[in-house]
């Protein structure tokens, strides 16, 4: 029958044999992301370089070398030119889009953070490879930031995001690395803010605060590249619902998970707190408001123009979304018709595949007592990446991070990035035929069609399975304290579940 000091010691022994693994686990995954960087920097930078055109764009661009493995294509190089990202002139402010589509004066086709960083990296370009590279600089501090807080959060589930192929191929493909850091930065706020303080044996902050700064972070996100802004509504659900319950124990008003108030049937719900949802909800559309708003009265063409550019663009070949590559050829081909049942079909699915990963959610909660907010955002984003009628290969690095958060399936991630593999060295060469008028390989729009199509039958059971699985250790465990809220100088939050100890027998 272990007492008090015993249990303390026990933590406190398993606490410093994971920290040494931690600090073990943070350098390879570190050393990993930078090698996987480097590599994918001088797979890119071949697409470009002396000698150039007056405006900075290399000759040889975007062609590279066409027997490479990977292709050298990087939209990076490509924004040089046409955004006045060439020019210096500061995004937004000046601009607007013309009757063609075609912008102008300084307007990306992206929100305005994003735009900015873009126009940070142009800072002392002259020619696209200074661009390239200056961006390049600008990008490589998101991915080791990302690896470093999924380490910690996950441990060696790290390397499903260190040591995979698609670090090599989008870490400077786009801009990518920095929404995705405002994502998982979101998961590591509310697990810190979970955690429990060994001087206090209480959380280290209120679930209201910890939900407030992710909240803040995920609007920061969607003014990057929208989609962590959908993660805002599962957070506040979350919160609503009064977040995790201590180990052993439920939530405020609540029965054990799995246990009725008489011992069987689904968990009590207890009250909901409105107040501190409110709070979530508010902080993020203040902080999209505070950052939206200098652009909107400095230059409110200007910003209206990315959001006119993204409503008029069409789901074609360079979208390489399901509907280019299925409904397409029900149509007829890309006629009035199609384009009219994209723009119906693809928002109504999105909406309902939201609705969707909202109600798995809640049913979640009534059987367990916890909403899973992590998983229902992944399930989200699962829903928007296969009905948006843009699926850019590089969208792969939106969901990889899930797949080291939560306990999905090992076939499902590989034959997932098997497919992102083969699509993304076969879309960019398909590009080129269409471009060249050069004869079609069979290889190429083959592969194409297989990385599109394993992609959505995988994202639309991801809809599902993403809500149903738990985050991975030690994530899972952050914060759940043992019963009777045992004290202890070390973190229990490492602590696996089949090494807690009971505070007594």
């Amino acid at each position: 029958m272990p007492d008090r000091l015993s249990t303390t010691y026990r933590y406190g022994r398993i606490t410093l044999s994971r920290r040494g693994d931690l600090i073990l686990i943070l350098t390879i995954s570190l050393l990993l992301t930078l090698l996987f960087m480097y590599w994918s920097y001088e797979v890119k930078i071949k697409c470009v370089g002396p000698p150039f055109y007056p405006d900075g764009r290399s000759h040889k661009w975007p062609v590279g070398d066409g027997d490479a493995i990977v292709p050298c294509y990087s939209d990076l190089a490509f924004l040089w030119v046409g955004r006045d990202i060439n020019l210096h002139v500061f995004p937004y402010i000046h601009g607007g889009i013309g009757a063609n589509g075609q912008l102008f004066g300084g307007s990306v086709e992206y929100p305005v953070l994003s735009g900015l960083l873009m126009w940070l990296g142009g800072i002392g370009s002259h020619t696209d490879v200074d661009f390239f590279r200056h961006s390049a600089v600008v990008l490589a501090p998101f991915g080791l930031a990302i690896t470093a807080m999924l380490a910690v959060l996950t441990r060696w589930n790290v390397l499903w995001w260190a040591l995979t192929p698609p670090l090599i191929l989008y870490a400077f493909h786009n801009w990518e690395l920095p929404v995705v850091a405002t994502a998982v930065a979101a998961v590591a706020v509310m697990a810190w803010g979970a955690s429990i303080s060994p001087s206090t044996g209480r959380r280290r902050m209120t679930l209201r605060t910890s939900a407030v700064l992710a909240s803040i972070l995920l609007a920061i996100g969607f003014c990057l590249k929208l989609y962590p802004g959908f993660f805002v509504l599962p957070l506040a659900i979350y919160v609503l619902t009064r977040g995790m319950a201590p180990l052993g124990t439920s939530p405020p008003g609540a029965s054990p998970p799995g246990q009725s108030s008489s011992g069987s049937g689904p968990p009590t719900r207890g009250p909901l707190d409105w107040v501190s949802a409110a709070w979530v909800a508010g902080a993020a559309l203040l902080t999209v408001i505070v950052v939206q708003l200098p652009f909107m009265l400095l230059g409110y063409d200007g910003w209206r123009a990315a959001m006119t550019f993204q409503g008029k663009r069409r789901a074609d070949v360079d979208t390489n979304s399901i509907w280019y590559w299925g409904l397409r050829h029900l149509t007829g081909g890309q006629n009035d018709t199609y384009n009219s049942l994209v723009g119906i079909l693809s928002p109504l699915l999105i909406v309902c595949a939201f609705g969707a990963a909202v109600y798995l959610g809640w049913r979640q909660y009534g059987r367990t007592g916890l909403y899973p907010w992590i998983g229902v955002s992944a399930a989200m984003l699962a829903g928007f990446m296969v009905f948006h009628k843009v699926h850019s290969p590089q969208y792969t690095l939106w969901i990889l991070p899930f797949f080291v958060l939560l306990r999905i399936r090992w076939p499902v991630i590989v034959a997932y990035l098997i497919a992102d593999f083969i699509l993304d060295t076969t879309i960019f060469r398909l590009f080129g035929i269409y471009v060249s008028g050069a004869p079609m390989k069979w290889w190429v729009i083959g592969g194409v069609n297989l990385g599109v199509w394993v992609h959505a039958v995988l994202l639309v059971y991801l809809i599902v399975a993403f809500v149903r699985a738990g985050p991975r250790e030690p994530l899972a465990s952050i914060g759940r304290r043992p019963p009777n809220n045992v004290a202890s100088s070390a973190e229990p939050d490492d602590v696996p579940p089949s090494a807690r100890v009971p505070a007594s027998t």
